[in-house]
């Protein structure tokens, strides 16, 4: 049942080591514990690194969980996963699954739970979302970097520099190789689904039980709840979500919010399209992914301004 009103709040994993492991607060950490802890499933994105795609798949274990932890900056494909999550509730009658993904996927997954009729034993869980990147370009991106051996693994938003300053690294053989530019690419808005642009899931109000990303510019509306290692922010829509949070609390460091304090962009809106999309497309079919990340990957003085921008919003 939904909310008359959604529910803010703000929290962090208490437990540091586990924090640290998060790209933001620890939030899909808090909320699949409970899932997994009750012998319960999770359904969520995780990274092939066989296939360097970003696939959906149903977990039961922690091990399997903390691999799909961290932001990736890669489209994920559900692929059968929709069958899949129904041939397991089919099998386990008394188990439920926790759904973690985009706007999208999520509200898909909803349609096919409610048709299906187990959409009460699903609790679904959105993540404020950007917008999805090209899946072709990345594999290309990837196809450069394992020139010199097989990605061993990546991560878009380590916090060894802080929260706030994320570090975008893959693992080749033992050696740390930057991600800088194709963060930029992604960035620029300019290898996004034009879908994203007119995506209808961008609202403070959702059909799904949670919100969660991460909580920007904590720092200024409550200063005594920023942490550099990351918060959290929930967007509880549901009785369902509100249950689930109240259980995931005892591991959280948390704290009650409101819309404006933690209002950013694509809570609302979808990302805007960049002028120069068209022609970052042309270029791509003419001289590749090498010439494009020559090209658009460069940190120029505009994108420099157009991101400072983006932090006071």
């Amino acid at each position: 049942m939904l909310l008359s009103e959604t529910m803010v709040f703000g929290g962090q994993l208490s437990n540091r080591t586990e924090l640290l492991a998060s790209s933001s607060g620890g939030a899909f950490t808090a909320l699949s514990d409970i899932f997994l802890a009750d012998g319960n499933a999770v359904v969520c994105s995780t990274y092939n690194y066989s296939t360097n795609q970003q696939e959906f798949t149903l977990i039961t274990t922690e091990k399997e969980r903390n691999a799909a932890r961290g932001s990736k900056y890669v489209q994920s494909i559900p692929g059968d996963i929709f069958r899949f999550a129904e041939e397991w509730l089919n099998l386990f009658q008394d188990k439920y699954i926790l759904f973690v993904g985009m706007g999208c996927q999520a509200a898909g997954f909803i349609s096919y739970a409610t048709t299906k009729g187990f959409r009460d034993r699903i609790t679904v869980v959105d993540i404020i979302c950007h917008g999805a990147p090209s899946p072709k370009v990345w594999k290309e991106y990837a196809a450069i970097i394992e020139r010199n051996g097989k990605i061993e693994s990546l991560t878009f938003k380590d916090k060894r520099n802080g929260w706030k300053a994320p570090t975008a690294v893959a693992n080749v053989n033992g050696t740390e190789i930057s991600l800088n530019t194709y963060v930029r690419l992604f960035y620029s808005n300019n290898e996004l689904r034009p879908s994203c642009h007119k995506c209808p899931y961008t609202a403070i109000q959702r059909i799904t039980d949670i919100t969660i990303g991460d909580f920007w510019h904590v720092e200024d509306k409550n200063p005594e709840k920023y942490d550099d290692k990351g918060v959290s922010l929930f967007l509880i829509h549901t009785e369902l979500g509100l249950q689930l949070f109240q259980r995931a609390k005892s591991s959280l460091i948390w704290f009650e919010s409101n819309i404006t304090d933690c209002w950013q962009y694509n809570l609302e809106s979808p990302t805007v399209p960049a002028t120069s999309r068209e022609e970052f497309w042309e270029d791509y079919y003419l001289y590749g992914v090498d010439y494009i990340i020559k090209k658009y990957g460069h940190d120029s003085f505009i994108s420099k301004i157009r991101r400072r921008i983006k932090r006071l919003f």
